[in-house]
């Protein structure tokens, strides 16, 4: 196998875009949690802050990303039978025998083990909340897809944890704060839109492994739309709690209800229509929506926010 052709394997292994858009949210956190709680703790002399550098927005980078990689590792460890009955994964490295099991678990306990230190690197509940969503979505969320329709809600806790995770790493004593907490709530509303819509596109295909990914066993039905259109409108309250907390601005206000609205109307359409296409429009909105709220708190801070 080439050098080229293995890369490409390691990339499917860890599934590398979406632990970059994990890793992308993290930071944002860590953006935000720096001046917020410099002004929060402003007074007090036992808090020391990790400082906005290039050096701590690569470290936390990486540790986000190799950790996450360890858990879609896992998980395609744990799944490799199962992926190889479904078109979508059948050409993973491990179920089309590009890749030996050794090779695997060898690869994912470097870059569990690797990533762990890393965030250790800032404090030591910043490694620990890396090593709970490790441990959360490779042994409770995995198993939980072919037992019950509720797995993506549990899925969501350790997804929801990289914004945190950014947040808890901006000062050496790893604070855990109303921030830090108001990021993983955002972020774990955003989830079940998420990973509904992606469930949606490919349920027939999940089917093959038992999967229960969508909000009800009725399948791809007026009911599971409903419920997903539901989630996307409670994530407009959601998205406004770092302002009512004070952290936020009006610019804030006006990004998350605009952002909010515009993805609610995406899985409206899917209640409307109950096809493929509205659900494949509304992950893609997803994948636009985290980004864009999240850095709209930063950007509110850093350039609109009065106090």
């Amino acid at each position: 196998m080439s050098f080229k052709s293995k890369i490409k394997d390691y990339l499917l292994f860890t599934k590398f875009r979406l632990t970059f858009s994990v890793c992308i949210s993290a930071i944002a956190g860590y953006l935000l949690a720096v001046p917020v709680l410099k002004d929060q703790y402003a007074d007090s002399l036992d808090i020391t802050f990790n400082e906005i550098n290039f050096q701590n927005i690569a470290l936390l980078f990486l540790g986000g990303l190799l950790v996450t990689s360890a858990s879609i590792g896992t998980n395609q460890i744990l799944e490799r039978k199962l992926d190889s009955q479904m078109v979508r994964t059948e050409d993973r490295p491990l179920p089309a025998g590009r890749m030996k099991l050794t090779e695997a678990i060898i690869a994912t306990i470097l870059m569990l083990g690797l990533g762990s230190w890393l965030l250790y690197g800032f404090n030591l509940n910043t490694m620990i909340l890396g090593l709970v969503s490790y441990v959360s979505y490779s042994y409770i969320y995995t198993p939980s897809k072919r037992k019950t329709p509720w797995s993506v809600i549990i899925g969501a806790f350790p997804g929801a944890m990289p914004p945190m995770i950014g947040a808890v790493a901006a000062t050496e004593q790893g604070l855990f704060t109303a921030l830090a907490g108001s990021l993983f709530f955002v972020q774990f509303a955003w989830q079940l839109p998420h990973f509904w819509a992606i469930a949606w596109v490919s349920h027939d295909d999940y089917q093959k492994a038992d999967f229960y990914l969508l909000p009800s066993k009725t399948g791809k039905s007026k009911k599971s739309a409903f419920r997903i259109s539901l989630s996307t409108l409670l994530l407009i309250p959601f998205s406004l709690y770092p302002w009512v907390l004070g952290y936020v601005g009006v610019f804030s206000v006006m990004a998350a209800t605009v952002l909010g609205l515009t993805f609610f109307l995406f899985a409206y359409q899917l209640l409307l229509n109950l096809d493929d296409k509205s659900a494949k429009a509304l992950m893609f909105a997803s994948f636009i929506y985290l980004p864009l709220i999240q850095f709209a708190y930063v950007i509110d801070r850093y350039f609109f926010f009065t106090g």
